[in-house]
């Protein structure tokens, strides 16, 4: 199925909601509180965003409305639960690859199997690899790729990061060595242009303010500042 392309904070509550119905099955489906508590995580998460309950709120109520996620009944507190894999007819080693990248970021094969092992267990770089290739090759009448394998940096192995609908305002990197400040830069200003106004911001703020910052041309923006 094609959908539009999710938003930042989209994507981070749908791999939250995804990674906690893995990781702590005992406490899933989620509350509100405890989505937030999983975007806002420090550990596993790139950005970091500091986002408020209402804001969470409105991206679980986005989701619901493209069928990515619902809320369970029998419950006096409403609690949340993904269905993207009945959704975008995927594999549950798909949907852990793909949730993994909404939390973390671009990763090479190797740090996505380490990365997502408590998602699902690969038995090696070449079970990841192949998944990976699945997503990246998904034909357009099933809504398109899902992954996008980056530009290979000098001495580094290529990356993949989630991209295409509904994903497309993922982060892009390019290489999984460490980056010059120069290249950061780029890729802050990549993801800038990539998000809407409604995105995560860094740091303290709420995700409604935006930052004083300029944009790749120099120009002052109304953009939120990402966090790199």
């Amino acid at each position: 199925m094609s959908m539009r392309p999710l938003s930042l904070l989209e994507a981070r509550v749908l791999g939250v909601l995804v990674e906690k119905s893995l990781t702590v099955p005992d406490s899933y489906p989620l509350s509100l509180n405890a989505l937030t508590l999983g975007c806002n995580q420090k550990t596993a998460r790139d950005p970091v965003l500091a986002a408020s309950d209402a804001e969470v709120q409105g991206a679980v109520d986005a989701l619901k409305a493209l069928s990515l996620s619902f809320e369970s009944s029998g419950s006096r507190v409403s609690r949340y639960e993904h269905n993207m894999g009945r959704v975008l007819g995927l594999p549950s080693q798909s949907v852990a690859l793909l949730a993994t990248l909404m939390l973390r970021g671009p990763q090479t094969a190797s740090e996505l199997r380490t990365a997502s092992e408590r998602l699902h267990r690969f038995a090696d770089i070449s079970a990841v690899e192949g998944f990976l290739d699945e997503l990246a090759t998904r034909a357009d009448e099933k809504g398109g790729p899902l992954v996008v394998k980056l530009p290979r940096a000098p001495g580094a192995r290529g990356s993949f990061t989630a991209s295409g609908p509904p994903f497309s305002s993922a982060r892009l990197a390019s290489s999984s060595r460490k980056p010059s400040t120069a290249e950061m830069s780029a890729k802050r200003c990549s993801l800038s242009l990539a998000v809407r106004s409604s995105d995560a911001v860094c740091g303290p703020r709420s995700m409604s303010e935006a930052s004083n910052a300029t944009d790749c041309d120099g120009k002052p923006s109304t953009r939120p500042r990402l966090c790199s």
